[in-house]
């Protein structure tokens, strides 16, 4: 079974790895402050600031939910304004079980790519075996030629493939086939091809650009002679929903909140406008929301302005920059490095260390959150390491309420916006969400909901508050662990060109 319960402590977010958590601490999903009355200085003025700014009442959620609803019918042609890019995945026959055979999927989004293979049974067997493999990509090929880099990947893959075992054996007088995971800008034009707007997250490969990347990887897979051939090009997410799909049909929302945030679901071909005319023999498709754009109503502090600013691209992901792992330590070091010099946090002299954007990364705002020592022996060790800050117990006391106050809000706006999508899927077709007896699943994936406790209890308390008890009732949020991986592999059986055969 794919799924674990929501409540169980993927990508790394930011800066290291998320520290495993004792059974006590798992309990604990706060960790206790105390109200003592303090006196006002300049550090306090600066959190009850930041706490006010950052606050996420109920009306503000509902809010953030029906701007996000709107958004979309925006982005899918209805107007008025440019709205989410909700970018159509051309994904729309999902797995049904029936697949059989043996399948690949290729994962290319970062430094590293995975290749993974798949012997599927069919409706009883179902995954019979898989493998997987992860190659590191030599920085240089990151500034290379098209050519180069994907000759590499093609290597990789025909080295991966030339080690299946009598577990895997594909059909006599059958091409290998391929679910091809690319997490890049695409414009995506059918299930199989997409040309390259841009490459990002420090890649800059010439005479790419305005090619489409599955013609890139088969023209390679061919210049290695390797069998094999691209059956569909997805995104980690809509990779993430046809892997839950495949063993929860209820499943119609998928969700990424790792290093990086976005979220899918499956939309009527009759509400997408900007795809008037297209036919569909399931009347069905996913849809991409590339919901990091969204920035409509949310409540924004002077630190995410200014760290907007310095990034790579301001005015831009404003939504992901308030949500995701990437960013909430970047947030709260923003936070601290001003009440060290304004307010005299940590005393007289600030340390040089806070100045380095970045220095502290989301799994460090986690485990400081797990403390639950008298003396925040844990927070002190860390802040010291990474920050080369001293401190005494009132202090950490702070950073902690600077922690709590940046995690609820970016859990609390994660959870708005999956009601969101949910609020529009409902008023499309009632009942289809809501409805009696229905059960809706959101599947979740990534290393920030997996292993913040606290971030993932703010986000599901953020969804139960918003929709009510009675309708929170039919909506079940699951953490899907890898989905992607396998739901590439699964989209390419699919969509396989031999599915007339099977």
């Amino acid at each position: 079974m794919m799924f674990v319960t929501a409540a169980a402590a993927t990508s790394a977010a930011a800066a290291g790895s998320y520290p495993s958590l004792s059974r006590s601490r798992r309990r604990r999903l706060t960790v206790a402050l105390r109200s003592d009355d303090v006196s006002v200085t300049p550090t306090t003025t600066i959190l009850t600031k930041l706490k006010y700014e950052c606050a996420t009442p109920l009306p503000l959620l509902q809010q953030v939910a029906n701007n996000m609803s709107a958004d979309m019918r925006a982005g899918l042609g209805f107007g008025p304004g440019p709205g989410l890019p909700m970018i159509p995945s051309y994904v729309e026959n999902l797995p049904t079980g029936n697949e059989k055979g043996l399948f690949y999927a290729l994962d290319l989004g970062g430094t590293n790519f995975r290749v993974l293979r798949v012997q599927l049974g069919g409706k009883d067997d179902r995954v019979i075996a898989t493998e997987f493999d992860q190659v590191s990509i030599p920085q240089q090929l990151m500034f290379a030629t098209s050519h180069e880099l994907f000759d590499f990947i093609a290597s990789g893959l025909a080295k991966f493939a030339s080690k299946e075992d009598d577990r895997f054996h594909i059909s006599p007088g059958r091409k290998g086939e391929i679910g091809f995971t690319f997490s890049f800008p695409v414009k995506q034009t059918s299930i199989d091809s997409g040309i390259l707007i841009k490459w990002t997250k420090g890649f800059a490969v010439s005479r790419t650009a305005g090619r489409d990347v599955v013609a890139c990887l088969n023209e390679a897979m061919e210049r290695q002679g390797i069998d094999m051939r691209v059956s569909a090009l997805v995104n980690d997410t809509v990779a993430t929903l046809a892997g839950a799909e495949y063993w929860d049909n209820d499943v119609v929302v998928a969700v990424i909140l790792g290093t990086g945030s976005n979220a899918c679901y499956v939309e009527q071909i009759s509400a997408i406008p900007k795809l008037q005319g297209h036919v569909s023999s399931s009347g069905k498709m996913i849809i991409s929301t590339e919901w990091g754009a969204f920035s409509n109503g949310l409540p924004l502090t002077k630190f995410d302005r200014e760290m907007d600013a310095a990034s790579i691209n301001p005015g831009e992901q404003i939504f992901e920059k308030t949500i995701s792992g990437m960013y909430l330590g970047e947030i709260v070091r923003r936070v601290l490095l001003e009440m060290a010099e304004e307010g005299g946090l940590f005393g007289k002299s600030v340390p040089q260390t806070l100045s380095t954007p970045f220095i502290l990364g989301t799994p460090d705002l986690c485990a400081m959150q797990q403390d639950c020592s008298g003396d925040l022996h844990a927070v002190g060790s860390l802040l010291y390491d990474k920050a080369g800050v001293e401190s005494n117990l009132s202090e950490r006391e702070t950073v902690l309420e600077v922690c709590e106050t940046i995690v609820k809000r970016g859990g609390s706006l994660a959870g708005a916006g999956i009601v969101g999508i949910l609020q529009k899927m409902e008023e499309d077709q009632r009942g289809l969400i809501f409805g009696n007896g229905n059960r809706s699943v959101v599947a979740i994936d990534g290393g920030l909901y997996e292993n913040y406790p606290q971030y993932r209890a703010y986000l599901q308390d953020s969804v139960k508050e918003l929709l009510g008890t009675e309708k929170s009732n039919n909506v079940v949020i699951e953490h899907t662990k890898d989905g992607s991986g396998i739901g590439a592999a699964l989209l390419a059986a699919s969509n396989s060109i031999y599915n007339q055969d099977l």
